[in-house]
């Protein structure tokens, strides 16, 4: 404990949140947060996006996900704390690119658990038409609020006894799509990788574009740095066991979908505006039985654990930016009892609330919200492998070509690409966003509060946080 105190110190941070979590619970936190049967949700958008080849896409996601992951490891282990990308590109470029990084991830953090709570409510709505959407998706924000609220020890006991849940409800699909291809039901085939007819690079890419909503959430895991036992040593290894984890399931689950669908035409050229793609290939396999618990526990999945799990990650990054004086200070306030950063934590469920129940009304809301995400996340990529370099390349001279310099340079390689083939009404309100960041920060500097992070310099104290 000591030295994960130190780690702390030497920044000029006091150990405020309560170290409780294990590797256990850091890989339980992150299946959680990326949800083992989220394929399960947009199986038809991306299956439509790669013309068929799902199992590629997710694929060649995991794969580019995987250079972003050792980038995590890189920079989690230089600057051990809270905060993700927004400190390690403000400690390993400068504190201005630190906050252009936090405000550009604030897209994806802040409105994840809101397309969550959106998502679950939606399709509980369909399995219980009589109550309205509206009121699921207060249900859902305030149970997963007051759980938070309470601490990060119940937060991970209730998140792994969902996981569990989530496992069994994907092995039993696994199982009984696998017995019904080998028994004639679907067409065993090889399609979902490769398809000549469809195959170019610029499907491929816009389908994982789509894909990587599935894998948003192995990141997360790095907001916990202050709350790990074992401290940066655990989070690296937590990060890259969770994305190769999930991987292996959303590949296998989609490959088996994708034989099953029942008018694999009409989906490609229609598309899945209903989102019952996945369902209807469940339904084949083996009734609707299997459709139906398919449905609800993906409502719930996404509903309860994964937006519990976002809404923790969410109020972790609000509480960095607000201790270094780049967001209001009352986010900054830490529960003395609970050791939680109890005004993110509500500041979160309330926006969340007020999104879901505002893109409710929107034919496009799910849409639009899943590729904002997409495109915050993947800029924010972006900006990390940048970091690499430059922090322990150029200013650390390191000479690790390979962990410092190649490994970042390949990530950052099929990243761009994606973002280049992504919607493109993502990309322009994306960027729209970035361009109110800049507005924001010119803000900061005019009214004198100019990015500054601590310990950049030699470590002074920490002004004391507010505590409630």
């Amino acid at each position: 404990m000591m030295f994960e105190q130190d780690e702390l110190a030497r920044y000029g941070y006091r150990q405020e949140l309560s170290r409780q979590l294990r590797f256990r619970d850091l890989i339980a936190y992150g299946l959680v947060y990326m949800v083992p049967i989220a394929p399960m949700a947009i199986f038809g958008s991306v299956y439509a996006g790669s013309g068929g080849m799902v199992a590629l896409a997710y694929a060649i996601g995991v794969v580019a996900l995987v250079f972003t992951a050792f980038s995590y490891a890189q920079m989690v282990r230089a600057f051990p704390m809270s905060g993700s990308v927004y400190n390690y590109a403000g400690r390993g470029i400068s504190p201005p690119v630190g906050f252009l990084a936090g405000w550009v991830i604030l897209l994806d953090y802040v409105l994840v658990p809101g397309l969550l709570y959106l998502v679950a409510s939606v399709a509980m709505h369909a399995t219980v038409p009589s109550v309205p959407v509206w009121a699921w998706l207060l249900g859902f924000v305030a149970v997963n609020t007051i759980v938070n609220s309470v601490g990060i020890r119940m937060t991970a006991v209730i998140t792994r006894v969902m996981l569990v849940g989530e496992l069994i409800v994907l092995a039993i699909f696994l199982a009984v799509a696998g017995w019904a291809v080998a028994s004639g039901k679907g067409r065993f085939g090889w399609e979902a990788f490769y398809s000549p007819d469809t195959f170019t690079w610029s499907v491929v890419a816009g389908a994982v574009s789509i894909a990587v909503l599935s894998f948003l959430g192995f990141d997360g895991i790095s907001m916990l740095a202050e709350e790990a036992k074992g401290g940066s040593r655990q989070i690296g290894r937590a990060m890259a066991a969770v994305l190769v984890l999930a991987g292996v399931l959303f590949i296998a689950q989609t490959w088996l979908a994708a034989m099953l669908v029942p008018d694999a035409g009409a989906l490609l050229a229609d598309g899945d505006p209903n989102g019952t793609a996945f369902y209807d290939a469940a339904a084949v396999a083996g009734g609707s039985w299997l459709a139906t618990l398919c449905a609800v526990a993906t409502a719930v999945a996404w509903g309860l654990p994964n937006s519990m799990v976002a809404q923790v990650a969410t109020s972790r990054l609000l509480y960095a930016m607000a201790r270094d004086r780049q967001l209001p200070a009352f986010l900054a306030k830490v529960s003395v009892r609970r050791n939680v950063p109890i005004n993110a934590t509500l500041l979160t469920g309330v926006v969340s609330l007020a999104l879901g129940l505002y893109m409710a009304t929107r034919s496009d809301g799910i849409t639009l919200l899943s590729s904002l995400i997409n495109f915050g996340a993947m800029v924010a990529f972006l900006v990390l492998h940048v970091s690499v370099v430059v922090h322990h390349l150029i200013r650390g001279r390191s000479r690790n070509w390979w962990a410092h310099l190649v490994m970042p340079a390949v990530g950052f390689v099929i990243l761009a690409y994606v973002v280049v083939n992504a919607n493109i009404a993502a990309q322009r309100l994306g960027l729209a966003w970035l361009a109110l960041g800049l507005v924001v920060l010119a803000g900061l500097y005019l009214s004198g509060r100019r990015p500054v992070l601590s310990g950049l310099a030699p470590a002074t104290p920490q002004r004391d946080v507010e505590r409630v």
